[in-house]
């Protein structure tokens, strides 16, 4: 058995569960910050034999979006200006279970 903990995006995490369990996978999900962009993330933690990343791919795609940005234009001085970053997409780790009990 394999424990696949998956970090996606917030936007995405919704489609993504709601196709794990149409596929009967079970998910635990936790509500994550990322450190970068300090913004919304979740962590699904799915304990699998079957393999669940086809699923996770085909929700998660990487995108471009414009955030506002710092840049220090001297003297003490900052300004807001927007930046484009590449977000979305997943992030997974695979672990493998020696034991698993659901009581």
């Amino acid at each position: 058995m394999k424990l696949i903990t998956a970090i996606v995006n917030k936007e995405d995490s919704k489609n993504v569960c709601n196709e794990l369990i149409k596929a009967k996978f079970y998910v635990t999900r936790l509500a994550t910050t990322g450190g970068f962009l300090m913004a919304g993330n979740m962590t699904l933690l799915i304990g699998t034999v079957d393999d669940c990343i086809k699923v996770i791919s085909r929700c998660c795609k990487q995108r471009t979006e414009i955030v506002p940005g710092t840049a220090s234009i001297g003297v003490g001085l900052e300004t807001a200006m927007p930046i484009e970053v590449t977000v979305g997409g997943a992030t997974i780790f695979v672990t493998n279970v020696e034991r698993f009990e659901k009581l």
